[in-house]
């Protein structure tokens, strides 16, 4: 019993290892970062490989197959998880201001943000449209300001998979 319960354990941790790891390869891809992906993918296939034949070539226990699929049910969970919390690379913020606050606008340039403003229009009228592209690290900081100034405003987040030229305010390292 000891020994199902260990080679169901390993089992699950090893889907939770690969799935997480296809995750974090996936965004590499998108990302452009190819060597990065190539490499993850390498230990991520060897990995469910592992699992994989554990569980074929025990067929006769049902349990097996149970904590493979907890396994895949988990590293989807936390593979999401990991990848919010590393949060690789740039976004651009659209931020429509009904306010049109230009202490806002200030206080993101003050901070190292670069903000490019355009007038727009609404249903309910005039308009700021404030574009912003940044680490999505930084994203928190950005939002505390723009709920301490435009607490009503409409933001927007796209992914951006890769930027040339202007100004990208850099996450300061502590």
């Amino acid at each position: 019993m000891l020994e199902v319960i260990l080679g169901g354990l390993f089992i699950f941790l090893a889907r939770v290892t690969d799935v997480s790891m296809g995750t974090i390869r996936v965004l590499m891809i998108f990302k452009g970062r190819r060597l990065y992906a190539a490499l993850i993918g390498f230990f991520e296939v060897s990995i469910y490989v592992m699992a994989l034949s554990r569980v074929v070539n025990t067929l006769e226990n049902p349990f097996y197959l149970v904590f493979y699929a907890c396994g895949f049910a988990a590293g989807n969970y936390v593979g999401s998880y990991v990848e919010e919390k590393v949060a690789i690379g740039q976004v651009t913020v659209n931020i429509i201001s009904s306010n049109g606050s230009t202490e806002l606008i200030e206080q993101l340039r003050s901070e190292g943000y670069g903000v490019t403003v355009l007038d727009g229009e609404g249903r309910k009228g005039k308009k700021k449209i404030l574009f912003v592209t940044m680490e999505r690290k930084c994203l928190k900081h950005l939002f505390e300001v723009v709920d301490q100034y435009e607490p009503d405003s409409f933001v927007n987040i796209l992914d951006s998979r890769s930027t040339r030229g202007g100004y990208i305010r850099r996450n300061k390292r502590k």
